[in-house]
């Protein structure tokens, strides 16, 4: 329990307002025909995640920390760059879903999202690490709303389980919606910003190589239950939205809605009251991440620990984008979808970069000593990396093309 927390805080963050929008849209659409995904993208999100775990415990180093060092500053500069436009439109996003969210419950978003902003600037600006740690725990917990939601749901339990394991036929890649939609879903797991906020807080810890094994496992267990709250979102949505007919969604909002009059009262509440803690979960945890990454990458002092006084550019960057999100989310008729897109083209852009980083730095011996890739580790590692680079591919491809 003591290592526990980075690995499964970063997991579960991913499930944010543009996840649940992903995997809410798959079950709409295409009902239970895509969750034979789920298996495959959760060894790949370990695959990954594990890598990052392994360099933090090895050289107490963050993720760009090491980029600068190896590669030189002018390439860490220019992946910077990229990962703060990427991650500036995220925060945009969790905005836009803690808007809709308290929406439903007829509460304005002029009042909801600059509330929300103070709330979590507050906590990570008065707070400790520890502190602000057993806050993100307790939210990560409450993806169990989903869960819920998704048994109120009534699935056809059978049906589910057998599309989880059964591969697709081969008739439905030539449908380019469902070919859209398992980029999507794979695209939406793995962000660039969990490498570097993982690796960051693993070193803030300071958990060290003796506490690897349990470090791993915090990873797996993270990784293995962010898939499983993604199953229960797809199948509340294949039972609900997919059985009656609505097929499409425009705002995670607009599941939660839609599945009023369908699942009751109570999967109602559940689903949107988990929405509005998966936005805030990680409209904490996005800017929060993005200061790390940029101080670490600049030589910069960052960290929860450290004072205002002593780290000025972490909390003033992470303040500026915090309230730059919120901002932008208040603008009447801002083209949030647009803005939505544009994010997830240059996450498309940077990720394979940033697998081909971490594997070439987790296979240097002067680095990582006996704890670099074994070839089985590095042929999986490769070819997840390799898939990613043509799903991100394809991603950018729709992306310019939608």
């Amino acid at each position: 329990m003591a290592v526990l927390g980075p690995g499964f805080i970063t997991a579960n963050v991913d499930n944010d307002a543009g996840g649940i929008l992903t995997y809410s849209q798959s079950g709409a659409q295409f009902g239970y025909t895509l969750l034979w995904t789920m298996i495959p993208i959760t060894l790949a999100l370990i695959i990954v995640q594990e890598m990052c775990a392994r360099m933090g415990v090895v050289t107490g180093k963050g993720l760009s920390d090491l980029i600068r060092e190896e590669f030189g500053l002018r390439m860490t500069f220019l992946m910077l760059v990229l990962l703060v436009v990427v991650n500036f439109g995220n925060v945009i996003a969790e905005f836009s879903g803690i808007a809709g969210s308290m929406q439903l419950f007829h509460i304005s978003k002029y009042v909801s999202v600059p509330a929300c902003a103070f709330l979590v600037w507050i906590l990570v600006i008065k707070g400790d690490y520890k502190s602000v740690e057993k806050v993100f725990l307790i939210a990560s917990v409450f993806y169990i709303a989903y869960i819920a939601a998704g048994v109120l749901s009534g699935p056809d339990w059978h049906l589910a389980l057998v599309e989880t394991v059964k591969l697709p036929t081969r008739g439905v890649w030539h449908d380019k919606l469902y070919v859209y939609m398992t980029v999507g879903i794979i695209g939406t797991t793995i962000s660039p910003w969990m490498q570097f906020y993982l690796q960051s807080t693993i070193v803030e810890k300071g958990i060290n190589v003796r506490q690897y094994k349990a470090s791993r496992l915090d990873v797996i267990v993270g990784s293995f239950f962010t898939d499983l709250v993604a199953w229960f979102i797809v199948v509340a949505c294949a039972a609900t939205l997919f059985a009656h007919g609505i097929r499409n969604i425009v705002d995670p909002a607009d599941a939660a809605g839609a599945m009023k009059p369908l699942a009751g009262q109570y999967a109602f509440i559940l689903f949107a009251a988990g929405l509005f803690n998966a936005s805030l979960f990680a409209a904490s945890i996005l800017p929060l991440s993005t200061a790390y990454t940029v101080c670490e990458g600049l030589g910069l002092e960052s960290g929860l620990d450290k004072s205002f006084k002593d780290a000025r550019f972490f909390y003033g960057f992470y303040t500026l984008l915090l309230a730059g999100g919120a901002a932008i989310v208040l603008i009447p008729n801002f083209p949030l979808v647009k803005f939505s897109i544009l994010s997830q083209v240059l996450n498309g852009v940077l990720l394979p970069i940033v697998l081909i980083f971490m594997l070439r730095l987790i296979n240097k011996h002067e680095l990582m000593g006996t704890y670099t890739n074994s070839r089985w580790f590095n042929a999986m590692a490769w070819l997840t990396t390799v898939i990613v680079i043509v799903l991100s591919g394809v991603m950018v491809w729709n992306g310019f093309h939608s």
